[in-house]
């Protein structure tokens, strides 16, 4: 029976993923906060375990438990993440740290626990969760994108460092997911530090531009988690999983397209008109919100 640790594994994809390896016959660990919210994977065979990225101890301890009951870890599943969007003006350093703390260096931290054992084997897997948001960038996302880029590199790097020692290293870098808590948290920070002050109108055309995309082209959570399926079983997974298709070929479009003709397509999608600017003027000016003096 073939072992795999899924971190963020209380909702949304990492859930269907358990789920999904669970249903396979694979000894499934799935790491979260809230146990409370896996206790249905319990009645399916899996160990639930108490997770934290931004408590060391509680990485260690889940670790040391995958680990000392099974001896080998075939496959390493770094899912947890979350969105504090919003301007990058308006943003608190605070959340911006925590959301580095979690996507990034927590991601970090489960791998160097878990690698040592995997080194040992001289096998193993590691499936970093990436985003298209690690390939491009648009307003109110600059400390997620910065996250997922940051998850861009380290995954090559490590896939790089790691290959010698017969470990696979890949990620999944979809586009929009629904039936996820992810898009619920990203639009609640977004409204919260920008929807009122200065930003509030090119917000407010975000959020619908937002809920559009979430509402025409999201993939669902069973659909990344039997792409997650393929990068632990191929047996040579590519660096990348982009999906779905129009992601490919977006991201070409980003690498092709002069700069110039990028930055006359971001205003006409992103920035608000003249009348929209004045009316969140004349509500800075009505209310005296402005985030910036509030914080």
């Amino acid at each position: 029976m073939k072992t795999i640790f899924i971190t963020g594994a209380s909702a949304g994809i990492g859930k269907k993923t358990a789920e999904l390896f669970s249903d396979r016959g694979w000894k499934v660990y799935a790491g979260a906060r809230r146990i409370e919210k896996m206790r249905d994977l319990e009645k399916k065979g899996a160990t639930v375990l108490r997770l934290d990225l931004t408590d060391d101890e509680s990485m260690r301890n889940a670790a040391a438990a995958v680990m000392s009951a099974e001896k080998k870890l075939d496959v390493l599943v770094n899912n947890a993440g979350f969105g504090a969007h919003g301007m990058l003006e308006d943003v608190p350093i605070e959340l911006a740290k925590q959301e580095f703390e979690v996507n990034v260096f927590g991601l970090a931290r489960m791998c160097q626990l878990l690698l040592p054992g995997m080194r040992a084997s001289r096998s193993g897997r590691i499936i970093n969760m990436s985003s298209i948001a690690g390939r491009t960038a648009m307003p109110t996302g600059s400390w997620y994108h910065a996250s997922k880029h940051a998850v861009e590199a380290i995954t090559e790097c490590l896939r790089m460092e790691t290959n010698q020692f017969g470990i696979k290293v890949s990620m999944i870098e979809p586009g929009p997911v629904g039936g996820t808590e992810w898009d619920d948290t990203a639009l609640v920070n977004l409204k919260k530090y920008s929807l009122h002050g200065p930003y509030a109108a090119m917000t407010a055309r975000l959020i619908n531009k937002f809920r559009g995309s979430y509402r025409e082209r999201a993939l669902m959570p069973e659909t990344i988690a039997e792409v997650i399926y393929r990068a632990a079983t191929e047996p040579d997974p590519p660096l990348r999983y982009p999906l779905p298709f129009k992601t490919s070929l977006s991201l070409t479009a980003r690498r092709l397209v002069p700069d110039f003709i990028q930055d006359s397509v971001y205003r006409l999608l992103f920035n608000p008109s003249a009348e929209e600017i004045a009316a969140a003027e004349k509500e800075i000016i009505e209310t005296g919100t402005d985030n910036r003096e509030i914080k």
